[in-house]
């Protein structure tokens, strides 16, 4: 049992020391980046935002000018109805006239049309404004998280983009 004892010990001590026996080999630890491929969403559709359409209307009368003889025009005065530029209208015609006019050919001869405010405008532009700055400002975050996740090429962002005639 001694023996037995004695043989036992032998190899847990040649089986736990035995790698120490046969020297050690140096272990290189290396930290490599994996890169990891994330969808990517699409950016958002561009915002096409149309301004609505104004009038100012006012009493004032309009100036209706003469036809150009020759290169020359004519003081307004100067010339009969049938020789200005707009002989349909009358003498004294005035913004207000044309503007009703206009509303009633647009709405089959009916005056109908919408109003506002200066306060009530000034307040729709201004909330115009925020809009488009929360437009702007969401697609920077777009194009900050594709930079962070594309390296290979720039990011592109949403934008707003200006009509020709002045619209956006």
């Amino acid at each position: 049992m001694i023996l037995r004892n004695l043989t036992l010990l032998a190899i847990l001590a040649v089986t736990t020391s035995g790698c120490s026996l046969l020297g050690s080999k140096n272990i290189e630890i290396v930290s490599k980046p994996i890169e990891i491929e994330i969808m990517q969403p699409d950016l958002p559709r561009a915002v096409q935002l149309t301004a609505p359409k104004w009038y100012v209307v006012s009493e004032a009368k309009i100036a209706n000018p003469c036809k150009m003889i020759e290169g020359v025009e004519k003081r307004p005065k100067a010339c009969d109805l049938d020789q200005r530029q707009n002989p349909d209208w009358p003498v004294g015609y005035t913004y207000l006239d044309r503007f009703l006019d206009e509303m009633k050919n647009q709405n089959n001869g009916e005056v109908v049309f919408v109003a506002t405010t200066v306060g009530d405008y000034k307040v729709m532009a201004e909330d115009m404004q925020e809009l488009k700055r929360y437009i702007k400002q969401l697609g920077e975050v777009v194009v900050y998280y594709r930079n962070v996740t594309i390296k290979d090429k720039p990011a592109i962002g949403a934008a707003i983009e200006v009509n020709k005639d002045g619209d956006n």
